[in-house]
């Protein structure tokens, strides 16, 4: 299996870059293998979200524009995390009694190919 390349924010702000095999949904922790080679557990509680990304440097200065319409993406999503932030997109997966949920950003031209949002870290999900 080909490993996932990700960038992880966590509750406190941190951010943690590499690649992953065993990410599942339902499971809370996963294992993170760094740039470095080292491999680090991750408890997904302490996270915000996992970011399944095309690169993980990304481009820090470009901004997002959540409006693109994703055929068959599912229900359309606007999730508004602790600290503020805002992503739009759309989800197949919402389940308000699950802890976390995958949706697909409507920006297709970010870097971001799917996200899990990890629903602890939000102050509120509008699913449309």
């Amino acid at each position: 299996m080909e490993a996932n390349k990700v960038v992880l924010q966590f509750k406190d702000k941190a951010i943690m870059k590499g690649t992953t095999s065993d990410f599942f949904p339902n499971k809370l922790h996963f294992h993170l293998t760094t740039p470095e080679g080292v491999v680090e557990d991750i408890d997904v509680e302490k996270l915000k979200a996992v970011f399944f990304v095309k690169d993980t440097e990304g481009d820090k200065t470009r901004d997002a524009a959540y409006d693109d319409e994703i055929a068959g993406g599912g229900r359309k999503v606007t999730v508004e995390f602790t600290d503020g932030e805002v992503i739009k997109g759309y989800t197949l997966t919402f389940n308000p009694n699950k802890h976390g949920f995958f949706m697909t950003p409507a920006d297709l031209d970010g870097n971001n190919d799917r996200i899990f949002i990890v629903k602890s870290a939000t102050s509120n999900v509008e699913v449309s």
